[in-house]
C-alpha cells in the first residue's frame, strides 16, 4: 500500500510557473486521472511526484518526501511511464521490459528466477506475448506504447504514474489500457494517470483531477469534475455531458462564445 501527497506544490521552469499551490492526496486501491488542456501542467505535476523537476512545497510518497528518497527507492515505490519515449537502441521486446526490473538489482547482477516471473506478468498483463523477439525499434507506435507500459508493470511497484498511456493506441487497445489500469488499482495498486480523453477518464477513473494554468480546478468523482461550467471555463468549449451507465460521456459541441 502506498498513498502519495502533495502539499502546496509550485513548479516553475524557467522562467514560467508551471504549477502552483497543489494540493492533493493519492491513496492506494485507487484509479486517479489528471485532466486538462494542453499546457496546462499535468505532465509537469506528474514528473514533480518523481523528482524529476524541481518544486517547492512538500510531496511525500508515504512520509518520506520525495526530494530527498534515493532515486532506488523511490524507483521501486513509484513505477513511471512517461509520454512518447523515443527508443534507440535496437532491443528485443523482451529485453526491453527486462529494464523494468533494474530498481530491484545491484550493480552488475543478472536477472534472477523473482526477476523473470515478474517480467513475465507484466509481458502477459500487457499482452505483448506476440511481439517478445521483436526489435523495439520496428515496432509501431501503438506496439511501442504497450511494450513500454509492459515495462513499468515489470517494476511491480506499489504505485504507477502513467503520463498519456493511450497515446498511440486505436480504440480497442486504449480499452485493454484502461482496463488494465483498473484492474491494477482495483488489485490495491495506486494509479495515476495523465489523460486526455474525457470520456475514457471518466468510464475508468475513480477520481479526476483537474487542473487549468497549473492550478487545480476542480477534484473529485468524473460526474462532479465534468460539468458544462466546468468544461467551458477550462477548455473554453460548449459541451453536452450525459450519463452513459454509471459513467458521464463528454460531447464537445464547439468553441464557447
Amino acid at each position: 500500500m502506498v498513498s502519495i501527497s502533495l502539499e502546496q506544490v509550485g513548479v516553475s521552469l524557467g522562467r514560467r510557473t508551471v504549477v502552483r499551490n497543489a494540493s492533493a492526496t493519492f491513496r492506494a486501491g485507487t484509479l486517479a486521472g489528471i485532466v486538462g488542456p494542453n499546457g496546462a501542467g499535468k505532465s509537469t505535476l506528474a514528473r514533480a511526484m518523481l523528482a524529476l523537476v524541481p518544486h517547492i512545497g512538500r510531496i511525500l510518497v508515504d512520509d518520506a518526501e520525495v526530494a530527498t528518497m534515493p532515486r532506488a527507492e523511490l524507483a521501486r515505490r513509484v513505477a513511471y511511464l512517461p509520454q512518447g519515449q523515443t527508443l534507440h537502441w535496437p532491443l528485443t521486446v523482451e529485453r526491453l521490459v527486462e529494464l523494468g526490473r533494474l530498481p530491484h538489482l545491484a550493480p552488475m547482477s543478472r536477472i534472477g528466477d523473482a526477476d523473470g516471473a515478474a517480467i513475465e506478468r507484466a509481458i502477459a498483463r500487457a499482452d505483448i506475448a506476440a511481439l517478445r523477439e521483436r526489435v523495439a525499434t520496428e515496432l509501431s507506435g501503438g506496439e511501442r506504447a504497450r511494450v513500454l507500459l509492459a515495462r513499468a508493470l515489470a517494476v511491480e511497484a506499489p504505485a504507477l504514474i502513467a503520463d498519456e498511456p493511450l497515446a498511440s493506441l486505436d480504440p480497442g487497445h486504449q480499452i485493454d489500457v484502461m482496463e488494465l489500469l483498473h484492474g491494477e488499482a482495483r488489485a490495491g495498486a495506486l494509479v495515476i494517470a495523465v489523460l486526455h480523453d474525457l470520456t475514457m477518464a471518466a468510464r475508468y477513473c475513480d477520481r479526476l483531477v483537474l487542473i487549468d494554468r497549473g492550478t487545480i480546478v476542480a477534484d473529485g468523482t468524473p460526474a462532479e469534475v465534468l460539468t458544462p461550467a466546468n468544461l467551458k471555463s477550462v477548455y473554453g468549449i460548449d459541451a453536452r455531458v450525459e450519463l452513459a451507465g454509471d459513467w458521464p460521456t463528454v460531447t464537445a459541441l464547439g468553441r464557447s462564445r
